[in-house]
C-alpha cells in the first residue's frame, strides 16, 4: 500500500479535509507518516491560539496515513480511538506531525504522533488506535 500512497500523492489530489484545514501528506513509509499546515488566523480558537480541533486534524491525518501503509490489498482503517495532549499554544507558521506505527495486530492497531512547531518545539502529542476494515467498505479508498 506504500506504493499505491506514494502514487496518489505524486497525482497531486488531496483530500477534502485537507483543502478545507490546509494540510499536507509530507512523506509516507512503512509505518511512518509525515504531514504539515501552515497555521494562521483562520485555525484561530477566540484567544489567537490554534484551535485545538485544528491540531487534533492534523494529527489524526498524519496517524491515519502511517497505518493506511501497514494495510494489504482491500484493507482500510478506521479511527475507533484518538487522545491528544496540547502541550503548548501555537499561533502562526508550518505546523509539522510525525506519525509512527507502535502496534498492528491483525484487526487493529495503535499510533503515536508528535506535533511541533517550525522551531522542533512540541505544540501536542497524540495516540490513536486504528481498526483494519476488510469489507466492502475499502473499495472506496482513494474515491475523493
Amino acid at each position: 500500500m506504500v506504493e499505491q500512497l506514494k502514487a496518489w500523492m505524486a497525482s497531486g489530489k488531496s483530500m477534502p479535509v485537507c483543502k478545507l484545514v490546509g494540510m499536507e501528506v509530507d512523506l509516507v513509509e512503512e509505518g511512518l507518516s509525515k504531514c504539515s499546515m501552515v497555521a494562521s488566523s483562520q485555525h484561530w480558537n477566540p484567544f489567537g491560539t490554534v484551535h485545538g480541533g485544528i491540531l487534533c486534524d492534523l494529527a489524526d491525518l498524519t496517524m491515519g496515513m502511517a497505518f493506511f501503509t501497514t494495510l494489504n490489498e482491500g484493507e482500510a482503517l478506521a479511527t475507533v480511538e484518538l487522545k491528544i495532549n496540547y502541550l503548548r499554544p501555537a499561533r502562526e507558521g508550518k505546523l509539522s506531525a510525525e506519525a509512527k506505527v507502535i502496534h498492528r495486530g491483525r484487526s487493529t492497531g495503535f499510533v503515536e504522533c508528535v506535533v511541533s512547531d517550525e522551531a522542533g518545539k512540541l505544540i501536542a502529542k497524540a495516540s490513536s488506535t486504528c481498526m483494519v476494515v476488510k469489507d466492502d467498505r475499502a473499495a472506496a479508498v482513494f474515491q475523493c
